[in-house]
Order: structure tokens, then sequence, then C-alpha cells
């Protein structure tokens, strides 16, 4: 069972604890924490990971049977969710929202600068910007009618990102998925490779 968790292979279960669905699944440990964290579980960060099953943390908060299901639900959906290791995309809603903002500050024709700096308390912050037109150090993509510039050094640690907008009150913004990541802090603002 270890084993197929390790390999992506199976499902998130009410009695797995919150560390090992982040350390069972690593390639999408950050959007799952994300995920756990818009629906109130704030403990993803804390020590109770390490020991609180999912069904503890949910019905622990206060939340309903209905609420874990429905959780459970989403997870397992996120593991689903097929990621082209290959590109740097954004969803239909982040792009949305960029293309949004551009309008607003009147750069309808930039791109997004994307990548990824020293810094934050797991070793690496990612940086989004506008970006006017790529330089030649720029590796180019395309997601959703928006153009992504990325320099070339840091292409290899970025490749399979997913970059999407979330509403919330816990937090509204970018958020980035990334499964070369393999630890990120608490707060979701830094990770390490």
């Amino acid at each position: 069972m270890a084993q197929e968790k390790q390999c992506g292979i199976g499902q998130i279960t009410r009695d797995m604890t919150i560390e090992e669905i982040l350390s069972g699944f690593p390639q999408k440990s950050q959007k799952l924490a994300q995920e756990m964290t818009r629906t109130g579980l704030h403990c993803v960060g804390c020590g109770a990971a390490t020991w609180e099953t999912l069904e503890a943390g949910v019905l622990g908060h206060g939340f309903t049977e209905a609420d874990l299901e429905a959780l459970m639900k989403r997870l397992n959906a996120i593991l689903e969710e097929k990621v082209d290791p290959n590109t740097i995309t954004l969803t239909a809603k982040a792009a949305q929202k960029y293309i949004s903002i551009l309008e607003e500050e009147g750069k309808a024709s930039y791109g997004l600068r994307f990548g990824d700096m020293a810094g934050g308390c797991s070793g690496f912050e990612y940086i989004l910007d506008y970006s006017e037109a790529p330089t030649e150090d720029d590796q180019v993509f395309e997601s959703n009618g928006v153009q992504i510039h990325v320099n070339r050094h840091m292409v290899p640690r970025l490749l399979g990102c997913e970059i999407d907008y979330l509403d919330g009150l816990n937090g509204s913004g970018f958020k980035i998925s990334n499964p070369n990541a393999k630890g990120s802090c608490g707060c979701g603002k830094s990770q390490s490779y």
C-alpha cells in the first residue's frame, strides 16, 4: 500500500494522516495542501499534521461528515488531474484574472514573467511579474492566451508548474503547484527542490 501511494496510485482515505497524504503524493502535495487549507484545515503546516487523520482534522474543526466526503472527493480529483511535465500552464481562471489585471494597468499586450529566486523559509520563492517582451535568455510558453516568459536557467525547476487563481476569505491570489518541489513551508509561499 505504501508503495502504491509513492507511485501516485491509490486514493486518499479518511484514515490517512495529513502527513501521509502530503508525503505519499509528492507531485501533488502543494495542490493538496492548498485545497485542505482553502477548506479550513490550517493544521496542514503544523505539527498536528504528522499524527492527525484527515477525518480527525475535518470533524475536529467542526465540519460534518458530508464536508469530509466532499473534501476527499476534491482531493482525489486533484490526484486524477493530468500534469504536463513539458510545459508551464495557467488555469483558465488564472489567465482570465491576469488578462483583466493587464487591461486595468494598460498593459494588455504584456506577458507573464514567471520564475523563482532564493529566499523564504524553504529555499526558493516564486516570482510573478509583468513582462513586456521575452529576453534572449527566456523560454516562452503559451497557456490560455497568455505568454509566459521564463529564464532558461529556471525552466528545469519550473516545468510542470500550474499557476491558478483562488478567491476566498483565507487568501486570494495566484497559487503555484510545482511537481518538482520536494517540500514547502506551511504558508505555501516558498519551496525547496
